[in-house]
């Protein structure tokens, strides 16, 4: 059956009155909380980048009431085991048998709190459910609920005892976000808030199952052929500036984005649409998330970090050098 423009409202509805409840308890942040709902119902991963104490868990678990989702947050450490996080098999002496005990991977909204500080075992245990959206445990398979997203944290601040992330897990989370502290004006509303008011009472807005029928909706949403290569000449003049007589730049990337990238940023631009009570994607979704898709995909070259060059201007540089053929296009 045909999806109408009226059951596009109805769902950028629900999801208006998902964010209401949301910053009934969370001050600010808009930015941070729209593009964790896009990874909601795009289904995408987000690493979040910030120095501790700016309510990333509150965020989270304030999501997961609201729609009504399981959550769970694991904080990694440098003695975290795969088996911590994905569960295991332990031997049952009443009943003689092995029983598998799941881990706190499964739930439908997993916090990895400072990922960058548990080893690689830990790291690419998490790389199958993030992927696969299944765990392997003693050779079997095991599938995750949906919706599964990950928000995985890092803080910027401190490097000792943190293992990099390699570029293969990287290349898997949808967004890379930056949170930063709030404005002298909103740490006074969180005082007040949490210090000398009660706080308010949240409800549920959807349930998992509208969640999920939300979801779909976003697959359906069109995207013009014009966008489509819009993107997809954003995403290829990361790898190939020359290409694209970008040759300002062209020596301070050493590698660029993936294909992968170029899919998220649809499924995001999708996503963002419906948000906005779309069945059609713009120019605008796209430009939006470009920095949030691509910002964790490229790596400067020596010559970049030597001259002080910077993902945002390079980015920058590519839009305005690509935008102009999407408008010629139409």
């Amino acid at each position: 059956m045909p999806e109408t423009k009226a059951e596009y409202i109805e769902a950028a509805k629900k999801i208006e009155s998902t964010l209401y409840e949301v910053k009934k308890i969370i001050v600010g942040q808009d930015h941070i909380l729209e593009r964790i709902l896009v990874g909601l119902l795009a289904e995408g991963h987000i690493l979040l980048e910030g120095p501790p104490g700016l309510a990333k868990t509150l965020i989270l678990k304030t999501f997961a009431e609201i729609l009504d989702l399981k959550f769970q947050r694991v904080q990694f450490t440098p003695d975290l085991l795969p088996s911590d996080l994905i569960g295991t098999q332990i031997y049952n002496q009443k009943t003689g048998d092995f029983e598998t005990i799941l881990g706190p991977v499964f739930a439908n909204l997993v916090l990895a709190d400072e990922i960058n500080r548990a080893p690689a075992k830990v790291q690419s245990a998490l790389l199958e459910a993030m992927q696969e959206k299944q765990v392997t445990i003693a050779k079997k398979s095991h599938g995750l609920d949906k919706p599964f997203i990950v928000l995985a944290t890092q803080n910027p601040i401190e490097s000792e005892g943190t293992y990099q992330l390699p570029e293969a897990q990287i290349d898997r989370f949808m967004f890379k976000l930056i949170i930063s502290y709030p404005n002298s004006k909103e740490e006074i509303a969180i005082i007040t808030r949490f210090c000398t008011e009660e706080l308010p009472h949240i409800k549920k807005t959807v349930s998992k199952k509208e969640l999920l029928e939300i979801h779909n909706l976003v697959s359906k949403v069109y995207v013009d052929p014009s966008i489509i290569s819009f993107i997809a000449d954003l995403v290829s003049a990361t790898r190939n500036p020359m290409d694209y007589k970008l040759e300002s730049i062209s020596h301070y990337i050493s590698f660029g984005a993936s294909p992968r990238a170029s899919l998220n940023l649809t499924q995001a631009s999708k996503a963002l649409a419906l948000i906005h009570g779309r069945d059609y994607v713009k120019e605008e979704d796209v430009e939006k998330l470009i920095f949030d898709v691509l910002r964790h995909r490229i790596t400067l070259s020596y010559e970049g970090i030597m001259a002080k060059e910077t993902i945002g201007n390079i980015l920058t540089t590519i839009t305005n050098k690509i935008r102009p053929k999407l408008i010629k296009a139409r």
